[in-house]
């Protein structure tokens, strides 16, 4: 089959329409079709059928698109090589964070690679983990910062893994809500209202208390670190946050306790497998984990003092 025509498919699978891949493919749509069906023809099976919202694909399709996103990434691997023996500063690299990397540890990476290196380009988008992790695959960017919990399987995916840091977890509440004691009791905490965060923090959360003797009572959820704190601050519950969520921003209102109890979670940069030997991608491997080492050891800001 030709590589070209399979790339053009690709195109057309993750636009959703013939009309929208034309475009983004600068060509005719019956140029698009013809090529398609030349495709087809080369694989002896239909690939794609029309449907009212665009077109559908085949089971031949959906695994032509499995082999077409590692064609995809293969070819851009091979052109930041190309280039890189052009140019040793050249280079295009797609990073996708989760929030609080995306805030504590992606600026700092980017501007100490953009010192170093102002020929490679960096472009960034915010995902959690399992969204990172599913664009890397497709071959949508180069590197995903995630987390794993000590407690959760890994995934098993093909993908290269380097661990940045290993985060340590906090108990978050409000300074008029917890007791003086120090570790709080377990009694206590049994009895608080919880705000959980995403999917994985939320079913780590939840195994924690359970190995601890109670099932949390989960009254809010959200993604951000920010709405989260703001609703602890206010009374609304208790919360167990990483230190990249603490390091980025503190609450003025909220007391944060080292939390053995909740474990640790490590930070990881995952890749497809040879994408690190690409200069650019390396270089900012490296620069990813100085700046996570900086930012796990940057002091957490204080909160304000109790009121008594």
């Amino acid at each position: 089959m030709d590589a070209k025509r399979i790339l053009l498919f690709r195109t057309v699978a993750r636009c959703g329409s013939m009309s929208s891949a034309a475009r983004q493919l600068r060509l005719t749509q019956s140029a698009v079709s013809q090529q398609l069906r030349l495709l087809e023809r080369e694989a002896g099976s239909p690939l794609l059928v029309r449907s009212t919202r665009g077109i559908d694909l085949t089971e031949a399709g959906v695994l032509l698109l499995r082999r077409a996103d590692a064609i995809s990434g293969e070819l851009s691997m091979a052109t930041e090589e190309l280039a890189s023996l052009a140019n040793l500063h050249a280079g295009k690299v797609r990073l996708i964070a989760f929030p609080s990397a995306a805030s504590s540890v992606v600026p700092v990476a980017i501007q100490r690679l953009r010192r170093r290196a102002p020929g490679i380009e960096v472009r960034f988008v915010e995902a959690e983990p399992p969204a990172a992790k599913a664009a890397i695959q497709a071959g949508e960017a180069e590197i995903a910062i995630v987390f794993d919990y000590d407690d959760v399987p890994a995934d098993e995916l093909a993908l290269e893994s380097e661990s940045l840091g290993v985060e340590s977890m906090f108990l978050v509440h409000s300074q008029e809500s917890a007791p003086d004691d120090r570790p709080i009791a377990q009694e206590w905490l049994s009895e608080q209202d919880w705000i959980a965060g995403c999917q994985d923090c939320r079913q780590h959360l939840v195994e924690r208390c359970r190995s601890a003797g109670f099932v949390p009572r989960v009254m809010h959820e959200s993604d951000d670190y920010v709405v989260l704190q703001s609703l602890v601050a206010h009374g609304l519950g208790v919360a167990v946050l990483p230190r990249l969520a603490l390091t980025t921003f503190r609450h003025p209102s909220v007391e944060a306790r080292l939390a053995g109890d909740f474990g640790e979670r490590t930070v990881s940069a995952v890749y497809r497998p040879g994408a690190e030997q690409v200069p650019a991608t390396r270089a900012l491997l490296e620069q990813l984990k100085a700046a996570t080492s900086l930012a796990l050891r940057e002091p957490l800001r204080p909160g304000a003092p109790r009121a008594r």
